[in-house]
């Protein structure tokens, strides 16, 4: 009955901020309003759009104190070459890490809005395929 339809992401700077996320995220323009742009993913039915803010806005919450996380994340079926697209094209992140059956590393966008990469493992319970079965299933 639901899912995702679009993700939306403050931006101050909404034409820098296409440029960025059209560059490094390789989304295609759907149509803009004003304040806004929407995009879509080649290979997901997931729409993202940027909406233009007057100041940075929390694009994250905390937790255990002053751990943050990030409210979704982004699949990927090769994290090293996701890696290294962003990092050779000048985007901040932090490293790779291996959480035991998934590898995920965090990218900010020109805003500093945090962004996660993830790539799970083939035999973990959250790997696309193993959600597919369970789909199957219901």
């Amino acid at each position: 009955m639901f899912r995702v339809g679009s993700i939306f992401i403050p931006v101050t700077d909404l034409d820098n901020a296409s440029d960025w996320y059209e560059k490094n995220l390789g989304v295609k323009k759907i149509d803009s309003w004003e304040d806004g742009v929407g995009f879509y993913f080649s290979e997901s039915s997931t729409q993202l759009a940027l909406v233009k803010v007057e100041t940075t806005q929390p694009s994250e919450f905390v937790i255990k104190g002053k751990r943050k996380n990030i409210y979704y994340n982004f699949l990927v079926q090769n994290i090293e070459e996701a890696y290294q697209h962003l990092t050779q094209n000048g985007v901040s992140t932090t490293e790779i890490e291996d959480f035991g059956g998934m590898k995920g590393f965090d990218f900010f966008d020109l805003d500093g809005n945090p962004f996660s990469v993830v790539d799970e493992e083939p035999e973990s319970p959250f790997h696309l395929e193993q959600i597919r079965k369970r789909q199957e299933k219901d």
